[in-house]
């Protein structure tokens, strides 16, 4: 009550109505068990659609956990599939592997079973997020500056201090600034790398070639050496002189020691021009420019240049005595990272682009792949991570790149016609060995995260439990799964699981089965469902029926209502049953409470039973077990205003008012059986729900009756002659 101490007009608020109730969703599930890929701990990430469980659980190709590392069928792709579908829209999923409770990311955020790949020196370390063998992914980069820069042009004169490639023939001694070469050697033909030094044209290093022409009919070699300059004026009029160059990149100017990669059209040698180095029949060249684009040294590493153990410094302009040989320079600076699923050719599901081999800022590799990302949606959708060690320089980052990188593909043959292709395979992933029990029950760790079932107690939203991997486990197995199921779904209130039959069961064998189970919160099904396979590798395959039954969960709580039995519905996606189950058949399964898929000419094929694991008859049908858990749901989760408020007449008839209108809505939607609102439910809050005891200890209890609806699972005609009236 608000003081009033000075005279004036005062507003207040209040209301004159009951707290309403609102119904909660049902058809959201949580599927449970091993996929090729995803996160092990925390709370499960809600899937709406299956393309976006396969963005982070991987495809739904075979996982190597059967026996001695044997290929099993990916169930829980397939389920998630199936749920989808059959119109389901909001699906958990819960991955888990062999020992997931005791296993977790190291230092480096990076888990065991992951696929990575390093050099030697362990300078750049790439691995896949998640373990599982999808994790050997192939990373192929490409260079963005990848625009020829390699330029060649023939001034009339020599300018400046760049280097140029002279050719001329019968050169005349005037000619001749400096050197030993005897005078009688004259006229000769020149080819040589020159460079204007002052009014001359130096002639760089040894490889000039000079022939001495006095003797045209015996031309003999003249050692470079006795030729240091020559008097461009006193040059033949058809000398030639060649620049060969590397402009400038528009993503930055040149600085010394810029990695690059020199193509040639065809193994060339210019011995001469290199101080006598060779490198072979390689048609790539890896190494550095200097800052003015006119020398390129080759890097002498076997890896980056097999062959080349030393580093070759080679005179771009010498290029030019072998007209064509060389095809492109581009610049090896910024990059992209496609990340290849299935080898070198297969599908790019990721790429990270503007990457540089910078050791640290907002484009090194350390940003852009993290081992532990700040997002929760980049964890989830990276598939690699990349550690780079705190000590590298830009230099060392690029070399251990492409010592990385696979040999045959960075220098193809001299025949071959493929570009040069960078790429670095993962390898190392496992899918791990075969599930227990204990992996799908899962821990509680409020620190790393929980896994299996456990983290599923953080998602109150979930109803439908399923784990149709498990129906290929061994029997025990699958059974102590169920089991934790059960004790899941009890735990958690307000969840039921659907339990699925094993492969090719006998009427015996299945009988024996459900008998071990006792609960309304479990409904069991079968047989398997047969579907073409969709990863293409066999025609068809037998799955669990649990993705669809929960997917018909969901659509028939969505068109028709939770109070509707989730029967004589049709199974989307199914080519037929793995068993043809007749209605004999059927007459020894269903008073066992177990729901048989059966097809029908002219019908399709559908869900032909709605009963749950339970032997009292008042839980006997799903839709009643789960109507009853959604009422429960709802008025729990809407009435929690009425804890801490005065215990009084007050609060009992603002309680009975919420429930009532709650449940006349539902009588209304024709949810409830009876004629009238009387007949559908009653609710009573009042002395004669609580005693004096219940108030003084803090208790207000309020007591709710519901007529709900029970399917027609028999329809009976009774048809009689009778006689004709005259």
């Amino acid at each position: 009550m608000p003081e009033y101490l000075a005279p004036g007009v005062f507003v207040e608020e209040t209301s004159f109505r009951s707290k309403s109730i609102e119904g909660v969703g049902t058809s959201v599930a949580a599927l449970v068990g091993p996929t090729r890929t995803g996160p092990l701990r925390g709370v499960p990430e809600v899937m709406t659609s299956y393309a976006e469980f396969e963005r982070i659980f991987g495809d739904a190709a075979d996982i190597n956990i059967g026996k001695d590392g044997g290929a099993v069928l990916n169930h829980t792709a397939h389920a998630a599939r199936a749920f989808f579908d059959n119109g389901g829209k909001q699906l958990f999923v819960a991955r888990v592997v062999a020992g997931v409770n005791g296993i977790g990311p190291d230092d480096e955020g990076k888990w065991p079973n992951t696929a990575s790949k390093s050099d030697a020196g362990n300078t750049v370390q790439f691995f896949s997020r998640f373990p599982g063998k999808i994790g050997d992914y192939t990373l192929e980069l490409h260079w963005r500056d990848s625009e020829n820069l390699l330029r060649s042009e023939s001034p009339k004169s020599a300018t400046g201090t760049g280097l140029f490639f002279l050719e001329a023939t019968g050169v005349t001694l005037a000619a001749k600034a400096t050197g030993a070469i005897a005078d009688a050697a004259f006229p000769i033909d020149v080819k040589a790398v020159v460079r204007l030094d002052g009014a001359n044209l130096a002639i760089q290093g040894d490889g000039a070639e000079i022939t001495s022409m006095a003797d045209p009919a015996n031309p003999a070699p003249v050692a470079a050496s006795e030729l240091t300059a020559l008097i461009p004026a006193q040059l033949p009029a058809d000398a030639r002189l060649t620049r060969v160059f590397v402009r400038q990149p528009s993503s930055g100017a040149l600085a010394a020691g810029t990695s690059a990669e020199l193509q040639l059209s065809e193994p060339t040698h210019l011995t001469a021009y290199t101080g006598g180095a060779d490198w072979g029949d390689l048609k790539v060249l890896r190494g550095t420019l200097d800052a003015s684009g006119e020398t390129f040294t080759v890097t002498g590493n076997t890896t980056l240049n097999p062959g080349v153990a030393n580093p070759i410094t080679l005179p771009l302009a010498a290029l030019a005595a072998e007209p064509g040989a060389a095809r492109s320079i581009i610049v090896l600076r910024t990059f992209d990272i496609d990340v290849r699923n299935g080898g070198k050719d297969g599908e790019v599901i990721r790429t990270y682009a503007g990457i540089t081999t910078a050791p640290t800022g907002t484009s090194s590799l350390a940003a852009n792949l993290p081992a532990n990302p700040d997002r929760r949606a980049e964890a989830l959708s990276s598939p690699i991570a990349c550690v780079v060690d705190e000590d590298a320089t830009g230099d060392e980052i690029q070399t251990a790149l492409i010592a990385m990188c696979d040999t045959a593909a960075l220098n193809p043959g001299a025949a071959s016609l493929d570009e040069p292709r960078y790429l670095i395979a993962l390898t190392g992933g496992a899918d791990g060995a075969e599930l227990t029990a204990a992996d799908y029950a899962g821990e509680t760790d409020e620190v790393k995260g929980s896994t299996g079932l456990k983290a599923l107690e953080g998602v109150e939203d979930v109803s439908i439990v399923i784990t149709p991997a498990a129906a290929e486990a061994d029997e025990d197995v699958h059974t102590a799964v169920v089991l934790e199921v059960q004790k899941h779904c009890r735990r958690m209130r307000y969840r039921v699981g659907v339990v699925d039959s094993r492969l090719g069961q006998s009427i015996g064998e299945l009988r024996a089965f459900a008998g071990q189970f006792d609960d309304s919160r479990l409904a069991l099904y079968h047989p398997w469902v047969v579907i073409p396979d969709p990863t293409g590798v066999r025609r068809q395959i037998s799955v669990p029926p649990a993705g669809f039954i929960a997917g018909v969960y969901a659509r028939t709580d969505v068109d028709r209502g939770v109070h509707k039995a989730p029967a004589n519905e049709i199974v989307m996606g199914a080519l037929r049953f793995e068993q043809q189950i007749n209605a004999f058949q059927q007459e020894l399964l269903n008073p066992n409470g177990i729901n048989c898929l059966r097809s029908f000419a002219g019908r399709g094929h559908r869900v032909w039973g709605g009963r749950t694991l339970s032997s009292d008859p008042e839980w006997k049908y799903v839709n009643v077990r789960r109507y009853f858990l959604y009422l429960e749901r709802s008025i729990e989760k809407s009435t929690q205003w009425a804890v801490f408020e005065p215990n009084g007449e007050a609060l009992w008839a603002n309680i009975r008012s919420s429930v009532e209108d709650f449940l006349f809505n539902e009588w209304r939607n024709r949810r409830l059986l009876g004629g009238t609102p009387k007949e559908a439910y009653f609710v009573r809050c009042d002395r004669s729900t609580m005693t004096q005891n219940d108030i003084d200890n803090g208790r207000m209890v309020c007591i709710v009756g519901v007529a709900a609806l029970k399917p027609a699972e028999f329809v009976i005609f009774r048809i009689g002659q009778k006689t004709a009236d005259a």
